[in-house]
């Protein structure tokens, strides 16, 4: 079915504020909420969130009193759209539970992009971050099991599965090859647009959660290990966000956010199995037309441009949350030993041995890594926690067998062999 948000009425702006008992939703039961519609609440906050702090950008930036009011008036909504996604969450979900769904997002959210993008180095951009978040969800689930005495897939249930992916240890690289090639947005297939405002999103989100939380646990390998991952999330913003084409202006960011947001909440109100989630997707969803609508005439009165210039007729294909195992392993077979030098992705055996990435990584590891040391306790205690339901790792030299030392040992060997 097609579906054009640009024809379809939404809820008057004015109609569109909520009181305090609306927005205090009651949050899913922990214990049988499907792990995929923990996900996709996540995911909806991270939108949320950034559509909220775009805003305030452009405020910061404009200087018509009567533009600056519209977007105050939109914002305040988009605010409580953030509030009842992000109060989904219960209060007896420790932060290492939510930390566990915000990582199983990472994975399986970049792995439908991936699959769904279009472009092949925005495709290669989004399988290089892929299997760095993989490796995270793997260093919090043995965390997890040390500290409180669970197993990952009580939130991940075994629909993605928990391994190493390209250790944590060797993904600290030198700021000054983060920055990927930008698209072209008005050339670029819209897909791709909507895709890299979903990932930057979500890995933004990620980012302030960990930035904010990270300093909660007591346990001092707990606080360094958000501290450690907490630094990569900054570079993987770093890393989604200079793909976004930086010649776009106020006005059509602002359209194509909109438009981006009733792209997401339509994708999600289709496989939701929460009925009254559900109600939520759907509700926002005619928020975010009226949004829409009134975001296209602020671009035509200010700039004398149609947004049905450079928005597609339909929308595409709905983001879908789905077991991707086979192509996370397929991926990690090919490319977990890849690094990146400026903008592209390289072996990192061919770099040269004064290359910066050996200078920056050396310097943050000196002496100690939180994330190594999390598998070397699970290793002194019995093991390290795995869910590999597919086989043994693809990758020889991750695989438990082999792995007798810590990440380190394990990665060199694989790139002997």
């Amino acid at each position: 079915m097609t579906f054009n948000p640009l024809q379809e009425k939404g809820i008057p702006l004015e109609k569109q504020c909520r009181t305090w008992s609306e927005l205090n939703i009651r949050p899913y039961d922990k214990a049988s909420v499907h792990p995929y519609s923990r996900c996709r609440g996540i995911v909806m906050n991270g939108i949320e969130v950034e559509a909220v702090m775009f805003s305030h950008q452009m405020a910061r930036n404009t200087l018509d009193p009567e533009i600056r009011k519209q977007l105050s008036l939109m914002r305040r909504i988009e605010a409580q759209q953030q509030k009842v996604m992000n109060w989904l969450i219960p209060g007896d979900e420790t932060t290492l539970e939510v930390t566990l769904g915000y990582e199983q997002v990472a994975v399986d959210l970049t792995a439908w992009i991936a699959q769904h993008e279009p472009d092949p180095y925005l495709r290669q951009v989004y399988e290089f971050g892929l299997l760095e978040d993989f490796d995270h969800l793997y260093r919090y689930a043995n965390l997890y099991q040390m500290l409180e005495g669970h197993k990952a897939d009580e939130i991940t249930d075994r629909l993605t599965e928990i391994m190493p992916g390209r250790p944590t240890l060797f993904e600290h690289r030198d700021p000054r090859d983060e920055i990927r090639r930008p698209m072209t947005a008005l050339a670029a297939d819209p897909q791709s647009v909507m895709n890299a405002l979903t990932v930057m999103s979500a890995e933004q989100q990620t980012m302030n959660f960990y930035m904010n939380i990270g300093n909660r646990p007591q346990e001092p390998l707990a606080r360094a290990t958000y501290l450690e991952i907490a630094q990569i999330e900054e570079q993987h913003v770093s890393h989604y966000e200079s793909i976004l084409d930086p010649t776009v202006g106020w006005f059509e960011n602002l359209v194509l956010h909109q438009y981006h947001e009733c792209w997401m909440y339509h994708s999600f109100m289709q496989d939701e199995v929460d009925p009254r989630v559900k109600a939520v997707y759907e509700l926002h969803l005619a928020m975010e037309i009226e949004h829409l609508h009134v975001a296209c005439e602020m671009m035509r009165k200010v700039e004398k441009r149609d947004p049905e210039a450079f928005l597609p007729r339909e929308m595409g294909e709905s983001i879908v949350f789905r077991e991707n195992k086979a192509f996370i392993r397929d991926v990690l077979a090919r490319q977990v030993d890849l690094t990146s030098k400026d903008s592209d992705f390289v072996p990192v055996d061919e770099l040269p041995a004064d290359d910066r990435y050996f200078a920056w990584n050396r310097a943050v590891n000196d002496g100690w890594n939180p994330t190594e040391e999390i598998i070397a306790r699970a290793r002194a205690d019995g093991g390290d926690y795995r869910l590999e339901t597919e086989g043994p790792h693809p990758v020889p030299g991750l695989r438990r067998e082999d792995a007798r030392d810590d990440a380190t040992t394990a990665y060199a060997r694989r790139r002997a062999s």
